[in-house]
């Protein structure tokens, strides 16, 4: 069984910065790609940003390309998601997410993932 726990969200003011982290538990964390996703209320889930098993292939979202950086640390079954230059429209609860994907390949949807953490909370005041 594959558990996610997110940490490291909060308040910060607009323009500021803010590291989330994703703790994989489970066997074989480099099996696997793992994405951030984030909902606002009354919003749908959008997708953040995605890296794949290796750490050698990501994506990002258009709106958040040159301000975030998903980055993994294998040996530590840890993903981070620096966030520079927030936003207060990007107040919203970010999940990360993991599915078994062994090739260079990534999935952007949130139907692309089996496996969830219950969120972090962050707040970009303005």
């Amino acid at each position: 069984q594959v558990q996610l726990v997110e940490s490291g969200g909060g308040l910060v003011q607009t323009g500021g910065s803010l590291r989330v982290s994703c703790a994989v538990s489970g066997r074989m964390f480099n099996n696997y790609a793992v994405g951030w996703f984030r909902q606002a209320p009354g919003k749908e889930r959008e997708f953040v940003a995605v890296i794949n098993w290796s750490g050698g292939s990501t994506a990002y979202a258009d709106s958040v390309k040159g301000r975030f950086t998903i980055s993994r640390d294998n040996p530590k079954n840890t993903v981070y998601l620096q966030m520079n230059s927030l936003k207060p429209e990007e107040t919203a609860v970010y999940f990360c997410a993991a599915n078994w994907e062994r090739s260079d390949v990534v999935a952007v949807t949130p139907g692309g993932y089996a496996y969830w953490g219950q969120g972090t909370q962050v707040t970009v005041s303005s």
